[in-house]
């Protein structure tokens, strides 16, 4: 079955085609099979393009010498403590391209592009900044430290369009709705979903007892009103999409296996507006995710919800969090007080945390553990994390807890956790890290800091101004 739009692709795309031929500028287009080497999507259909549209920049790409090709500037909501309009952008590359930018309302005396490990380095000419790049990668670009209201630059890799079939999907450029008297997508086995670029679909799929599917695409997910759960499912992979301000939560992995949710962007400002949950899911990867919420960029549970069960061997990598609000990965306070789970052999590695602000002391925490409903948290190693800044909050929170507004019982352990290789600016006012057991009979055990920098300044002990040891604590080590 193939999808069509149900209002034509945006007018001004054959407009720019035919400048762009009159110019001796390619012409650029999704095409099937190898893609193209610089894609630039179709605008919002119809009245859409108006109402999605930031008027704060003017951003256009190119590769190097040829045309300069416009992008379209989505409008996202982001911080519930707000909110604020930042502006949103993607296209799709390969080899070099240079971007630019032009700020439509008001001068500016500086500009940064983040995060600081890509040494994306601007220059200014004309008032228009100017930056290439030559790898696919996810940045934020904040003039005179304004975070609230910056430009989100999604440059990915092309995705190849599936080959027609009989069990492909595809969604064109154009707006989409659910079946009439449905809420969700229909989603069977065996299919490969494909939501082409400059698609925006009012609704979400929803994977449930299903096997064997793949949704992907640049399409966008706009302001859906549920989260994306993949349920009761093996072998799914969503990628590509991006999802611009979800009520809630954004996607979902509940009582499933050999899940994986790759490049996903997601932008918030709900209440619960987490970006990726797990609910009692096994063998799961998130890879090369941005994600920018109003609370968890990531959380990790057992049972909650419609997931029942324990959660193994997630890997979470390559990323970039931004919690506005909450915890960029938080793990283990939802369980089974009465059939207690196990929480392990989690890995997150390589990621990017470019800001944290929480004024909650039960809910800080960059990279926080707290065992709830007698989970058992182990095994779990956070490796080459960088933290750009925290407004309000700690960098680590290693507990187990009993928290009254969600827990029916205290955590019960929390065992052999390693922080390796962490990265903190130590811009901010961040507060003392803590690690702590509730009692003797719920303890935190064999945590492991090795190779951990605040503002440059290793970490290599109990230091009451960087890090807290609280009681029911056994076998902590700095190295």
């Amino acid at each position: 079955m193939r999808h069509v739009a149900r209002q034509a692709p945006w007018r001004g795309m054959l407009m720019t085609a035919a400048l762009s031929a009159l110019l001796g500028g390619p012409v650029f287009a999704e095409t099937q099979g190898e893609p193209s080497d610089l894609l630039v999507y179709p605008e919002p259909p119809g009245g859409l393009v108006y109402t999605m549209h930031n008027d704060a920049f003017t951003v256009r790409v190119r590769k190097p010498g040829g045309a300069w090709r416009d992008l379209y500037e989505y409008n996202v909501k982001i911080d519930s403590d707000g909110p604020s309009d930042a502006s949103v952008v993607q296209f799709d590359f390969q080899g070099e391209v240079e971007i630019g930018v032009q700020k439509n309302n008001g001068d500016f005396k500086r500009v940064e592009v983040r995060p600081a490990k890509n040494a994306v380095k601007p220059t200014v000419r004309g008032g228009v900044v100017y930056f290439k790049i030559d790898r696919p990668q996810n940045l934020s670009v904040e003039f005179d430290g304004d975070r609230l209201h910056n430009l989100h630059v999604f440059a990915g890799a092309p995705l190849a369009r599936p080959a027609p079939g009989p069990d492909v999907v595809v969604y064109e450029a154009g707006l989409h709705k659910p079946p009439e008297g449905e809420l969700t997508f229909p989603v069977k086995s065996g299919q490969t979903i494909y939501v082409a670029g400059g698609a925006v679909l009012q609704g979400v799929f929803k994977p449930e007892k299903v096997e064997n599917v793949r949704i992907f695409g640049r399409g966008i997910i706009d302001r859906p009103a549920d989260q994306m759960v993949v349920q009761d499912s093996r072998n799914v992979v969503v990628e590509g999409l991006t999802f611009l301000t979800p009520k809630h939560g954004t996607i979902a992995c509940a009582s499933s296996s050999k899940v994986a949710f790759k490049d996903i962007r997601t932008l918030s400002n709900g209440v619960w507006s987490d970006g990726i949950n797990l609910f009692a899911c096994q063998d799961v990867e998130i890879e090369r995710a941005f994600i920018r919420t109003s609370d968890d960029s990531v959380a990790i549970y057992a049972t909650r919800k419609s997931g029942v069960g324990d959660t193994r061997r997630v890997r979470v990598s390559d990323s970039i969090f931004w919690p506005d609000v909450a915890h960029a990965v938080f793990i283990g306070i939802h369980g089974d007080s009465q059939s207690p789970n196990v929480i392990e052999d989690v890995r997150v590695e390589n990621i990017d945390i470019l800001d944290l602000d929480e004024d909650d002391p039960e809910y800080q925490g960059a990279l926080a553990i707290s065992a709830g409903d007698t989970n058992t948290v182990r095994d779990i190693l956070f490796d080459d994390v960088r933290v750009d800044h925290i407004q309000e909050g700690k960098l680590f929170n290693v507990r187990t807890v009993y928290n009254s507004k969600y827990n029916t019982s205290p955590g019960l352990l929390v065992d052999r956790v390693r922080f390796r290789n962490i990265r903190f600016t130590g811009e901010g006012w961040a507060s003392p890290s803590t690690v702590s057991g509730l009692a003797a009979d719920r303890p935190v055990r064999n945590i492991v800091f090795e190779n951990v920098t605040i503002a440059g300044r290793k970490l290599t002990g109990a230091d009451p101004a960087l890090i807290e040891i609280g009681p029911n604590v056994e076998g902590v080590t700095f190295k």
